[in-house]
């Protein structure tokens, strides 16, 4: 794999090294601001596992990523204790060769129970989706297969094992993505009590007895075109 830069531009196939930026913009009245992107200055804090070659570029502010297969970009910062990762986020449909709306995805708090100190970076993967089975991570896929699937699991390390509650799994229009919209993604992890929310409205409410406390937080979508903007990662009030 390669990486190129184009003046303001990045085009990457491979792996980026890490670096902090401050520029958060999501935290609310009492949250204290941790980390953030707004995207200016490249790939800095992110790592690229890719199935195929794929294109991932900044500029303006937008990242924007086109995947003809299975891709995770993984934020390099671990993330610990009480924390909510929010963001804005488009699936694009404008008659690309990759414009299928369609899984705007997400791991967090995703550690690997084999690894040193369970850090999920220490062992990079493919980027093929079952090689993330062997996490402990809480997962949305928003959109999948075709948007035609909301849902969320609590991955549980094994592989081929991806529990799914019933209440967990939406089928409904409401929860899947529109094309070319701006939303805003906010995950949070706060104690035993796991959220998703999408403009506000929380799609997703789980109670882990066992709860992940930290961990790092992802990316994930597969034959898809999607852009985001306005990442930040704050802890809770």
């Amino acid at each position: 794999m390669t990486l190129s830069v184009l003046s303001r531009r990045t085009i990457v196939t491979g792996l980026a090294g890490a670096c902090l930026l401050p520029a958060p913009v999501f935290a609310r009245s009492g949250e204290r601001k941790l980390f953030s992107d707004h995207f200016r200055h490249g790939l800095n804090q992110w790592r690229i596992e890719a199935e195929t070659p794929a294109q991932v570029s900044v500029a303006e502010g937008v990242l924007d990523i086109e995947a003809p297969a299975g891709l995770t970009l993984w934020f390099l910062p671990r993330l610990e204790g009480r924390i909510a990762i929010d963001y804005e986020a488009q699936a694009v449909s404008a008659g690309g060769a990759h414009d299928r709306v369609s899984d705007l995805n997400c791991f967090w708090m995703a550690e690997d129970p084999a690894a040193p100190a369970g850090d999920a970076l220490t062992r990079p993967r493919s980027g093929k989706f079952e090689d993330y089975d062997t996490l402990e991570t809480y997962y949305v896929g928003l959109g999948g297969n075709g948007n035609s699937t909301t849902r969320f699991r609590r991955y549980v390390g094994k592989p081929g094992v991806r529990p799914l509650l019933p209440e967990n799994d939406r089928r409904g229009a409401e929860d899947m993505l529109v094309a070319n919209r701006w939303q805003r993604i906010r995950l949070t992890a706060d104690g035993n009590q796991i959220g998703f929310f999408r403009d506000g409205r929380q799609l997703f409410a789980f109670d882990d007895p066992q709860p992940l406390t930290g961990g790092h937080f992802a990316l994930r979508t597969t034959a898809s075109h999607l852009r985001l903007r306005r990442f930040t990662v704050s802890r809770l009030a």
